[in-house]
């Protein structure tokens, strides 16, 4: 490998660095959760994630870990099964006819108070050039089916690096720590479990920006 693209990754890596540390400096918006208090939601239907990912598995990836933090904050979830049934059965089985769907018309099929839509920007495991790092980012909004109001909105994010690369060896070790580490974490599906860490980030509740609690936590009320 020439000095000059050694030279040329190094330049690029310290640029990378320099960029995250600035974005992780910056100070968090305050979120206004007047809607979310004034609606008092105590159900959450949650309809399957719309995948903007290239990873086919990615919709039931995120959907199998987004009922577990809403229950965990005091929320009725409904069941993700009798939900997809339901659906599969009025002709919807895309996730995005599925987000397509009245709020009033959700609200008169399932009698929930509010639905959780989830959309997938990232899933999968990318080869950089001196690193593989499975990733998985998504976004939600939070939807009063009584109103059509959108009661509250996050986005989270995690990575299968978040530990850091501490690789030694020089550049040409890190390259092939890099190369294992892209066929592990494909052929075992890293970004599922990296999905459930953001999904968990997304929907747990009692951190800023993250949803208020709900009626059946001993913290609603309290947030």
């Amino acid at each position: 490998m020439s000095t000059s693209l050694i030279r040329s990754v190094l330049r690029w890596s310290t640029v990378l660095a320099m960029s995250a540390w600035l974005a992780g400096c910056a100070a968090p918006q305050k979120k206004d959760y007047s809607a979310l208090r004034a609606a008092k939601p105590a159900s959450i239907l949650v309809l399957p994630p719309v995948n903007d990912a290239p990873e086919v598995q990615a919709s039931a990836s995120v959907l199998s870990y987004a009922t577990r933090p809403l229950a965990e904050a005091g929320y009725y979830v409904m069941p993700v099964t009798l939900v997809s049934e339901t659906f599969r059965q009025n002709g919807l089985e895309i996730s995005g006819d599925i987000h397509e769907v009245s709020p009033t018309k959700l609200k008169e099929i399932f009698g929930a108070d509010s639905a959780l839509y989830i959309k997938i920007t990232k899933y999968g495991s990318s080869y950089q050039v001196i690193n593989s790092v499975a990733i998985v980012s998504a976004e939600a909004r939070l939807v009063d089916l009584r109103t059509g109001t959108t009661l509250w909105n996050g986005r989270a994010s995690a990575s299968s690096d978040e530990g850091g690369n501490n690789s030694g060896g020089g550049l040409a070790g890190m390259l092939i720590t890099a190369l294992v580490k892209q066929i592990i974490n494909t052929a075992t599906d890293a970004s599922h479990t990296v999905a459930g860490v953001a999904t968990n980030r997304l929907l747990a509740a009692g951190h800023p920006g993250g949803l208020l609690y709900g009626p059946r936590s001993p913290m609603y009320g309290k947030d």
